[in-house]
């Protein structure tokens, strides 16, 4: 029989796949866990248990959530339902506007931003602009392309017809009618734009399928049958820009619903201007994405160069400056991105990290100078069972942390940093289901649907509640009222620094047995630090029977521990013997090492030694853990 002893300094393996159970040779084994529930892995390797999620609002429906960050000290957080967007601002509600989007096609909502605008495309609605004005007023209003002075509109054409298709002007000027050689006209075209002979008409009247009125802007050539002529690239007809962002000084729209695989770039300093012109080297740029594979454009990222995700590859358009005549397109990887909805790329340290078609991956998308072209490493290989049908994710660069929302309600979070190569993953869990998060300056929000009510919550790493709010009053009291989101609900609650039993709120109020001067009320959640078993190749063997002899965790600003160490859950008293303690005050914050002694056999040798697992709304970080074990040979 011999004794092991085993120091697991570090959890920045994150939560590793059961199905590598059988590989303790990696070095993912040593640093990874079985699992990771609500809690945060810092980047020096400890875990804590994860922020609380402060109640701010409740929404008026699902959605999603928006940044809008005028600048560091004004930022702004924008919940977009059902025909209505509305804005928040330090953590409060500031103003609501109507909007064209309904609910099923928020998901497939696009934005990028621009000093105080944000312009938001969708395939099938007229592009939008957000703009905020004077005093902090915001406005949403259709964006319009350049108009020169004689009434002449800079936005992109394309011939959708067949190029055999002739238009034949009645006249010149005024009032004409243009008669088609085949069908390519319908009631949505009023009101919209032609360019015949170079020369651009309005459509006023739809009169039939191969003949329509028109009002002539620029004089045409002549009245004979002609096959050059264009209609507007976007119109209800062809449908909008389903990609939009800013890249060198140009504006970007990726793709339409017509278009899925075109690029238009603007004239350079003219952001609203595509007209092409003569190819000068500020002038518009437009091309098609050809390859031989479906390249529907499905997200835009202006890094080193401009990225372009399709739903069958990455790619990245060269030129500097990009000019008509320099401008290059190169695919770089065969991934693909989501096509069912709109999930943007988000940027870490250099790379660009996007969510694969397959719904499983999460690749790091990054230019090597080596091969002088871009890689895509998947960053969750050994976290698979984690990554299930990604709906949102945004990157909060103050906690170093990816926030993966799933469509079944959780989130994935992956503490990422790429100069110490940590990149681990854990699962967070809340009574509902989180439907969006967005990071505003160095605030989290996600937008929680709990069932009686859409809720907009920030992470806070005060608290250790969920949909929680937390109050003071200088007069001790009994009575906590301000609760209408969680009534009905059996809630928690910490007053004073002290732990009570749970009460139901009832009409938005809470009483508690004794007055208190703070509280902290909200959901309940419980993280789970539990370790993979001991490693076959460099412990216990396979199949041998082990015992866990002693256990010792190395807290930091800890205040509860309830651990399983083969004989069920139990709380672990934190302080020494000898330790005085106010008899009713609250837990005192530990940072020592904690010994527990096991008794009894691990017959399989296949399951973890130990188990932290706890709801208590107090402070917990783990930095390290000792395992002193016997294996029966």
């Amino acid at each position: 029989m011999s004794r092991i002893r085993n120091v697991k300094t570090t959890f920045t393996a994150g939560e590793v796949s059961r199905s590598l159970l059988g590989r303790g040779d990696l070095r993912a084994y040593d640093n990874g866990a079985l699992s990771l529930t609500n809690v945060f892995i810092q980047p020096t390797g400890g875990v804590t248990r994860r922020a609380g999620l402060r109640h701010i609002d409740v929404a008026a429906g699902t959605g999603r959530l928006i940044a809008f960050e005028f600048n560091t000290e004004q930022t702004y957080l924008l919940c977009l339902t059902d025909g209505q967007l509305d804005i928040y601002a330090d953590g409060g509600f500031l103003q609501s506007l109507s909007a064209p989007w309904d609910e099923d096609q928020i998901a497939n909502v696009a934005w990028t931003q621009s000093a105080d605008t944000l312009l938001i495309v969708h395939p099938d609605l007229t592009p939008m602009k957000l703009v905020r004005g004077a005093g902090g007023v915001f406005s949403l209003n259709d964006w319009a392309f350049f108009v020169d002075d004689d009434g002449v509109k800079f936005q992109p054409y394309y011939k959708y017809a067949d190029v055999t298709v002739t238009l034949t002007p009645s006249a010149t000027t005024g009032t004409i009618t243009l008669t088609a050689s085949a069908s390519v006209f319908t009631e949505d075209h009023e009101n919209t734009r032609l360019r015949v002979a170079g020369k651009e008409v309005n459509i006023t009247t739809f009169n039939s399928p191969t003949v329509v009125t028109v009002s002539v802007i620029e004089t045409l050539p002549n009245t004979n049958a002609t096959i050059d002529w264009m209609e507007q690239a976007f119109s209800a007809v062809r449908g909008y820009p389903a990609n939009v962002a800013f890249h060198q000084d140009r504006l970007v729209l990726g793709g339409s619903r017509d278009l899925p695989n075109r690029l238009w770039f603007s004239k350079s300093g003219d952001l609203f201007n595509f007209d092409t012109g003569t190819g000068l080297d500020d002038e518009a740029i437009e091309f098609a994405i050809l390859s031989d594979q479906v390249n529907a454009i499905r997200g835009l990222f202006s890094g080193r160069h401009l990225q372009v995700f399709t739903s069958g590859a990455e790619w990245m358009v060269t030129g500097d400056p990009l000019t008509p005549t320099n401008v290059q397109l190169k695919r770089q990887t065969r991934i693909g991105s989501l096509t069912n909805r709109h999930v943007p790329p988000v940027s870490v340290d250099g790379a660009t990290l996007f969510i694969a078609r397959n719904k499983k991956e999460v690749r790091e998308f990054i230019y090597t100078d080596i091969e002088q072209a871009y890689q895509a490493t998947d960053l969750a290989l050994l976290s698979r069972h984690l990554i299930n049908d990604p709906i949102d994710q945004d990157f909060d660069a103050n906690r170093r942390l990816l926030f993966m929302v799933r469509a079944d309600g959780r989130i994935a979070t992956l503490t990422v940093y790429r100069a110490e190569a940590v990149a681990a993953w854990t699962l967070l869990e809340t009574d509902g289901h989180i439907l969006s998060v967005a990071v505003v300056g160095e605030n989290v929000y996600a937008l929680v649907n709990r069932g009686e009510a859409i809720h907009i919550e920030e992470f806070d790493d005060e608290l250790f509640l969920d949909a929680a709010l937390n109050g003071e009053s200088e007069t001790p009291t009994d009575t906590w009222a301000g609760l209408d989101h969680l009534d009905g609900r059996e809630v928690s609650i910490v007053a004073d620094g002290i732990l009570h039993d749970p009460r139901t709120v009832i009409d938005g109020e809470i009483t508690l047995d004794e007055p208190a001067s703070s509280v902290v009320i909200g959901l309940p959640y419980t993280h789970i630090v539990e370790p993979l078993p001991p490693s076959a190749v460099a412990e216990a063997g396979a199949g041998r029977a082990v015992r866990l002899i002693e256990a010792i965790f190395r807290l930091q600003d800890t205040s509860a521990l309830r651990l399983d160490v083969g004989r069920g859950l139990r709380d672990i008293p934190l302080r020494h013997i000898g330790d005085i303690d106010p008899p009713d005050g609250p837990p005192p914050l530990v940072s020592r090492d904690v010994s527990v002694r096991a008794i009894g056999w691990n017959t399989t040798g296949a399951n973890p030694l130990w188990r932290i697992e706890q709801s208590a709304a107090l402070p917990f970080t783990l930095l390290s853990v000792t395992t002193e074990m016997k294996v029966n040979d």
